[in-house]
């Protein structure tokens, strides 16, 4: 009875090694590795029921991949599984590696003739996904935007992906409401958070939807105080709304230093 309660649980962690591109052959040889400790190459192939040339073989990918280290005792050639936790570490590396790659492969996907994209947010949770999403893409952003997010998401967090924007080098030019508080919390730190901007009259011209365009084609529409977002993605939108807020632009002074 224990026997077949160890087969199912060894079957069950191969199914999950296998979703994290260790399959087959591969995650035999692993577990066997974490089972023997330091073992020789004839030891892991007998264990895991791979043939030893093959066995050599995998054994040297999964050096390669930090899961298996190669030492030198009495002469002889032994292989010991590192920590399982160096899975967790190899899965966060390639996660860094994709994130690095993502705004590269975003630029690659644009497929032509396709209607927008749209994709409907709400709750706190969901003014967070829109406002992490912006900083999925190299390149400036640019919107029209207010300190609404402050209040309903609290100072940490916005500080928290303010910095995550600075850190991954993202400039944004905005236009802001000329409040007390854009005056005093936002202007003064321009320069060291990477923002260049210019302020409205909010008596004249109210706005309490935050626009921010980014990506080249993508559009996040705001209401920090309802917590709701729109995402769009499409050219042809964020094109004309980007002319819009290029012609208010132009029209506005620069902000004296």
């Amino acid at each position: 009875m224990l026997t077949i309660i160890i087969d199912i649980n060894i079957m069950t962690i191969k199914k999950t090694l296998e979703q994290f591109g260790l399959s087959g052959k591969k995650a035999d040889i692993y577990l066997a590795s974490l089972e023997l400790g330091s073992a020789s190459i004839i030891d892991i192939s007998r264990k895991s029921r791979v043939k030893r040339t093959t066995c050599y073989d995998i054994v040297v990918d999964l050096i390669n991949e930090g899961l298996i280290s190669k030492t030198l005792k009495d002469k002889k050639t032994l292989f010991t599984a590192e920590d399982p936790k160096k899975l967790q570490i190899s899965l966060k590396e390639k996660e860094s590696i994709l994130m690095d790659m993502l705004p590269e492969l975003q630029s690659i996907y644009n497929v032509k003739g396709e209607k927008p994209k749209i994709r409907f947010l709400e709750g706190k949770d969901g003014l967070k996904q829109a406002y992490t999403n912006t900083l999925s893409f190299t390149g400036e952003i640019i919107g029209f935007a207010g300190d609404d997010v402050v209040k309903v998401l609290g100072d940490e967090w916005a500080e928290s992906c303010l910095s995550r924007r600075v850190k991954k080098n993202i400039s944004y030019r905005a236009l802001l409401p000329a409040t007390d508080s854009i005056r005093e919390n936002y202007v003064p730190r321009n320069i060291k958070q990477l923002r260049q901007s210019k302020l409205i009259s909010p008596k004249k011209y109210p706005f309490s939807i935050e626009i921010n365009l980014y990506g080249k084609k993508h559009v996040a529409l705001i209401s920090a105080k309802e917590e709701i977002a729109l995402l769009i993605e499409g050219a042809e939108i964020y094109n004309t709304l980007k002319s819009i807020f290029d012609l208010i632009w132009d029209l506005l002074p620069d902000m004296k230093d």
